[in-house]
């Protein structure tokens, strides 16, 4: 299935229907009086959330996004049925932008969250509202109102407790798949992955954690580059990054400095996502090279006050040890949101 995570669309609600003009006429009723009906109210634009989506694809297409319109009153004082809403469904994670005035309307996470996005127009009313004891027999009735028409620009950022980041081809889907059941696609070449992959990593049978492989960045990509600030925003909902280098040598690259320019690229998109705690990880020691190399590479860090987990994502090595750190510190963002939360409502 292509990944979308990012559509423009223009909503349409219903227009309310038009009250009627109508009097009622039946045998041995002499001037029976004003029997017009309401119009009935157009019909609501909705975004509801299915867990069972993981991407926008359904409404990345050219299609009439509109809302029922409101049925017009009757006579013998029959209203109008209420138009029919649209709901359209989207994945957890969807960010909800007014287009024109790109303020925030909604952000979507738990299964069933809905928003109205477009309101339908109101039902006009009949002309059995317009009588009065000195008029009688009003010809007057309301029109329907008219329905809100915007255009939308949606977001998916997908919800993650950690996301993998680092240069292309450091390793990052191989971890993954060491760790979690998520396959993404693992070759000998940079921007294997091309969308981002969620795994869902058991620690024990209380605790498990939802881990993010996105697309590696390069130098630049704030700026759009490679894949650039396509995917970046994906690690704006992380509590943690778990920052995969290669040490082998074999790149041609200093990890001191693929570090730097990770961080670097991280500060310039966002400040608060440079601000999450980061964890510090070496991968593919299953090569020689990287075992000869490591122990330099880890005095060279612990020199800055950063400690560095060295894993092999293709024969397991370290990978227990690395995800109860990562749990750890999962556990203790929880933790401080929750306290943060909790004093933001206190009196």
């Amino acid at each position: 299935m292509k990944f979308v995570d990012e559509v423009r669309i223009r909503v349409e609600a219903g227009d309310g229907g038009d009250g009627c003009v109508a009097f009622r006429r039946e045998k041995y009723v002499p001037r029976g009086g004003p029997s017009g009906g309401d119009g009935g109210d157009g019909g609501d634009v909705v975004l509801r959330v299915d867990p069972g989506l993981s991407t926008l694809l359904d409404l990345s297409y050219p299609q009439a996004l509109r809302a029922g319109r409101g049925e017009h009153g009757r006579g013998k004082e029959q209203s109008g049925a209420r138009g029919a809403d649209l709901v359209l469904r989207v994945p957890p994670g969807t960010l909800v932008y007014d287009q024109e005035t790109d303020a925030e309307l909604a952000d979507l996470r738990a299964g069933g969250d809905e928003v109205i996005v477009a309101h339908g127009g109101r039902g006009g009313r009949g002309n059995q509202h317009f009588a009065t004891s000195t008029r009688r027999a009003p010809r007057r009735a309301d029109p329907g109102g008219p329905a809100e028409r915007r255009t939308l620009r949606l977001e998916l950022r997908v919800l993650a407790d950690a996301g993998l980041l680092g240069f292309p081809n450091v390793g990052k889907s191989t971890l993954i798949r060491a760790v979690s059941a998520a396959r993404p696609r693992v070759a000998d070449y940079p921007f294997t992955t091309l969308v981002p992959h969620l795994g869902v990593v058991r620690v024990d049978e209380e605790m498990s954690f939802v881990l993010a492989d996105v697309p590696g960045l390069l130098p630049g990509a704030h700026e759009g580059h490679g894949l650039g600030t396509r995917f970046l925003r994906h690690l704006s909902r992380t509590a943690v990054l778990v920052h995969l280098l290669d040490v082998s040598g074999l790149t041609g690259r200093d990890p001191m400095d693929d570090y730097d320019v990770i961080c670097h690229e991280l500060g310039a998109a966002s400040p608060e996502l440079a601000a999450k705690p980061q964890i510090l990880v070496a991968g593919k020691l299953d090569l020689a090279e990287t075992r000869e190399r490591l122990p330099a590479v880890r005095e060279r860090f612990a020199a800055r006050g950063i400690e560095l987990t060295a894993v092999s994502g293709a024969t397991g090595e370290g990978t227990r040890e690395l995800v109860r750190r990562i749990a750890a510190a999962v556990l203790d963002e929880r933790r401080r949101a929750r306290a943060l939360a909790d004093a933001a409502v206190a009196p």
